[in-house]
């Protein structure tokens, strides 16, 4: 199985990080994403936010807007039942990719 690309690394974490944190807005994904990769990830606004909506678009994830806690008006997405199914697919693709990649710098 091939690892498409860095789109499909994108996915992996915006529906990784809104399945296991809630519910949240592009900013807190985004922030999240930073912190739980201790710095070594950022997402770009301009990266982030077609993502969102082609994730939304494709089904995986679904958004209204809501009022946040700084009472500011943000979408905030959730992850679907397709987008738990699409989890899992790339989780197992990912760990097999970077199994490989691994293998790779060990043993070449």
């Amino acid at each position: 199985m091939a690892f498409k690309s860095a789109q499909t690394a994108l996915d992996l974490l915006i529906l990784t990080v809104v399945q296991r944190r809630g519910p949240l807005h592009g900013y807190g994904i985004a922030l999240a994403i930073e912190e739980l990769s201790e710095d070594a990830l950022r997402v770009e606004e301009g990266s982030l936010y077609p993502a969102l909506h082609r994730m939304e678009e494709t089904g995986w994830i679904s958004a209204e807007w809501k009022l946040t806690e700084n009472n500011r008006r943000a979408r905030i997405y959730r992850v679907t039942r397709a987008g738990k199914k699409q989890l899992e697919a790339e989780t197992v693709r990912w760990t097999n990719y970077s199994a490989g990649v691994s293998r790779i710098l060990r043993l070449a």
